[in-house]
């Protein structure tokens, strides 16, 4: 059975981004889910000095070595500022300093959302034009406006009807590529 990986690139253990990327990775079929929390990966803050007396965390190998044994990746950005959350980010400069190619070229279906309508997409953008560029393989984006407004957790669903559609489309793009 295919394998994919999901997790929120937030610090936050009750994040919306959290929730939406163990969602998207539900909706694919005959496939085994497993969410992380990127919690369990913490690492001091990344520095050539650090890295040069303690060597890279073994966490960074943990999470690398679950990223390689994915058939697949959902990622759901919340945006900091127009950037990637700081523990996204740490995680993403210790792990590059094994390999270049951190998501080993597997599908993925990056996502974002916030509580309006605007914040979210930048980072999403960002996230697929940078990896883009170390991922060979196909990169699917959608961006969910307005989270508690057209999202219902108690039934696990998009709510409107346009974004529900666009959603299944994107779905399907990134169900295809694995």
């Amino acid at each position: 059975m295919r394998n994919l990986i999901a997790f929120g690139a937030s610090s936050s253990r009750q994040s919306i981004n959290k929730t939406l990327a163990n969602f998207a990775a539900n909706q694919v079929e005959d496939v085994d889910v497993t969410l992380l929390d990127l919690n369990d990966f913490k690492m001091p803050a990344y520095t050539i000095e650090l890295e040069e007396e303690s060597g890279i965390p073994s966490v960074a190998y943990d999470f690398k070595e679950k990223i390689k044994n994915s058939d697949g990746i959902v990622i759901s950005f919340p945006e900091h500022k127009e950037s990637y959350s700081p523990i996204f980010k740490n995680i993403f400069d210790w792990v590059s300093k094994i390999d270049q190619n951190i998501w080993t070229n597997k599908p993925m279906f990056l996502l974002a959302t916030s509580m309006n309508n605007i914040a979210g997409r930048s980072i999403l953008n960002t996230a697929t034009n940078d990896f883009k560029l170390i991922n060979t393989n196909t990169i699917i984006s959608f961006f969910l406006p307005s989270y508690y407004q057209k999202f219902s957790e108690e039934d696990q669903k998009i709510t409107e009807t346009k974004l529900s559609k666009e959603f299944k489309v994107q779905l399907d793009l990134f169900i295809e590529a694995l």
